[in-house]
């Protein structure tokens, strides 16, 4: 028993330790992406972008098409070539990224997601050493679901990397949230490794509860870019207008995608994982009746879950609805999951009820 308790107290040192490892690379990485976003701010190819935009609305053209024909040579029409990923009244092209072009900052932004791969097998080692020391998963406290939490959150973020998606812009943003994620985790809502109550011994922990992280995650991607497309959209319409947007946001917009990629990456994200989000509500559901022998009892963080579901639903409604794209439904996106971060935060911190041993 002795040896038994202190190997589990070794490991719970070993998870903290590669927790603020983790962090220390973090920062690293945080360092190169503003690195990028710098040295991009320089580009001659981000300033290029930018009089692109500015020319709205535009399409790039295609040279002509010879083709052979008995002797002779027939010209064909030039194929239209649609620079922005949505229909709309501005046809925008994309922005470089963050490096704008430029070598220096491409090659920071690499050296930033190499850094954030790293931190990432750091921070996950961290995460299993935290529930080898319990002998379960880590989930039963505030603490180790915020250190799951953005574990989940940056490896949502590198998978998509991996599929190819434009989403490296996205990196300085979610790297800054974790760490303040991860600063919050081990300062305010630490909590050592102890055992489970026994309402949570149940495989549903494992079902219900990696489906909630794993939603988060992906709403938290589909948020960031929402913001961005909100921002995006703002600079588009004065430039459209005849204004002159200030130097920074000019420098800072003229990179990112197009607003309509952003709404529609922004969409699809949310769409996609709304599904999931249904199941795990419905999981939850399950678990409760047998844990407490009800299915559902109006607990805070019941009614909050079903609060998110429903504004995620609006939004879904208003993506669909004429008048209630764009702008008003991203306003909703963004209502949605604040509701997800008061259910996450606002709801095991300051209202009581019977997911309060989840304490912090």
């Amino acid at each position: 028993m002795t040896l038994a308790l202190a190997t589990n107290e070794h490991l719970a040192n070993l998870s903290n330790t590669l927790i603020y490892s983790a962090m220390a690379v973090y920062t690293l990485a945080f360092f190169a992406y503003i690195a990028e976003w710098l040295f991009g701010s320089r580009s001659k190819v981000g300033r290029t972008a930018s009089a692109l935009t500015a020319d709205a609305p535009r399409k790039a053209e295609a040279p002509a098409v010879a083709v052979k024909q008995a002797g002779g040579t027939a010209v064909l029409e030039r194929p239209k070539v649609v620079t922005r990923a949505a229909a709309g009244a501005r046809d925008v092209p994309d922005g470089p990224g963050a490096h704008g072009g430029d070598e220096k900052g491409d090659l920071y932004g690499r050296i930033a997601v190499s850094l954030t791969v790293l931190s990432f097998l750091i921070e996950l080692g961290g995460v299993v050493a935290r529930a080898a020391s319990v002998q379960r998963a880590p989930w039963g406290n505030m603490y180790e679901f915020n250190i799951t939490f953005s574990t989940v959150a940056v490896g949502v973020y590198l998978g998509l990397l991996a599929l190819k998606k434009n989403v490296r812009w996205i990196g300085l943003f979610l790297i800054t949230t974790v760490l303040l994620d991860l600063g919050l985790a081990v300062t305010v809502l630490y909590t050592a490794s102890d055992q489970l109550v026994p309402a949570l011994h149940s495989y549903w922990l494992y079902i219900h509860v990696s489906t909630a992280i794993f939603c988060g995650a992906v709403l938290y991607v589909g948020a960031v870019s929402t913001l961005a497309y909100l921002f995006k959209d703002s600079y588009e319409n004065k430039l459209a207008g005849g204004g002159k947007p200030g130097r920074f946001a000019t420098s800072v917009m003229e990179r990112l995608p197009a607003s309509a990629s952003l709404d529609k990456f922004a969409y699809r994200v949310n769409a996609a994982v709304f599904p999931l989000w249904t199941f795990t509500i419905i999981a939850g559901a399950i678990w409760a009746g047998d844990a407490w022998g009800r299915y559902w009892g109006w607990d805070p963080k019941e009614t909050w879950a079903f609060i998110t579901w429903v504004a995620y639903a609006c939004y879904l409604h208003a993506r669909s609805t004429a008048g209630w794209k764009g702008r008003k439904a991203a306003y909703i996106a963004l209502v949605a999951f604040g509701c997800y971060l008061f259910n996450y935060y606002g709801v095991n911190l300051f209202v009581g009820g019977m997911h309060s041993y989840a304490g912090v």
